[in-house]
């Protein structure tokens, strides 16, 4: 069997040390073209632009865009055939249903996904600290190891015939760490006030008059880089077996297959309203025909 060609990608930038330890590991076992943005795209999801720049990279190319960008631009734009995208190794976890919807990382392998190219997201986290910031003190191995079994192992089964993207959180510092299958967990709300804060200086800088702050609250009673499963307290109950933020608490790796392209449900309801409709639009028109 020869050797797969991976699209490597990631959000937090093409210098940025995830990406690195990545490309190493992955390099040992894959022919890896690297495709990632010239800068910090954290939280653009599957965002798109519509024109961009690129520039040459020693191991591939950078480019003046989202990590779907990139991806978009390797798939559709090299002269290659690509057998997988892997994008990562984050810098912190996307771990929720939420987190995941907006992650960049999970983003690049979406776009992949409708691109009819499978894709491997992988999210490090620090069992401890939890955010592994700033990345540079802390070291990629083991989550870049994690992707390099997974490409191997998926490779050689059929795992990509149900699913189009594994979503993949490994800890940074758990040298031995188990693998549990998981679900994203639904755990999510919003705050909204009409003042903004020094709070929010974290992520949007400083306040302005007459801002308006929206949070997302996808880490309950957290700000910025304090990490959300702190040691003194019991999160089995808010965080349930088989999700992904409970494998996090327990120092695992959780690996969530997930389909991209939106597919629709059956839903007997849907098709009453949908009969009740045409059956008023074909009332209304026997009227108009009556009146003429």
């Amino acid at each position: 069997m020869t050797a797969p060609h991976v699209l490597l990608t990631n959000d937090d930038g093409i210098d940025a040390p995830g990406l690195a330890a990545l490309y190493e590991e992955l390099t040992g076992v894959a022919e890896v073209t690297v495709v990632a943005p010239m800068d910090n795209q954290s939280g653009t999801g599957r965002t798109r632009t519509h024109r961009t720049t690129r520039e040459d990279h020693p191991w591939g190319y950078a480019i003046d865009g989202t990590p779907a960008d990139c991806v978009a631009y390797g798939v559709g734009g090299l002269d290659a055939d690509f057998d997988f995208v892997v994008a990562g190794c984050n810098h912190g976890p996307n771990a929720g249903n939420y987190v995941v919807g907006r992650s960049g990382t999970v983003g690049a392998c979406i776009e992949a996904a409708f691109l009819d190219t499978p894709g491997i997201a992988i999210s490090a986290y620090h069992a401890q600290d939890f955010f592994v910031h700033p990345p540079e003190e802390y070291d990629f191995g083991r989550p870049a190891k994690v992707a390099r079994e997974l490409l191997v192992r998926s490779r050689s089964s059929d795992v990509f015939e149900a699913a189009d993207v594994l979503n993949v959180n490994a800890p940074v510092d758990v040298p031995e760490s188990s693998m549990r299958l998981t679900d994203p967990h639904h755990d999510y709300a919003v705050d909204v006030e009409h003042e903004a804060t020094e709070r929010d200086e974290v992520d949007l800088g400083k306040p302005r008059e007459g801002d308006i702050a929206l949070r997302d609250v996808v880490w309950p009673e957290t700000v910025g880089w304090e990490s959300p499963f702190p040691a003194d307290v019991d999160l089995q109950e808010r965080y349930p077996e088989g999700s992904d933020r409970r494998a996090l608490v327990e120092g695992e790796v959780s690996v969530s297959p997930l389909t991209a392209p939106a597919l629709s449900v059956e839903t007997g309801s849907l098709q009453q309203v949908v009969d009740g409709y045409n059956d008023s639009e074909r009332a209304r028109e026997r009227g108009r025909d009556e009146q003429t």
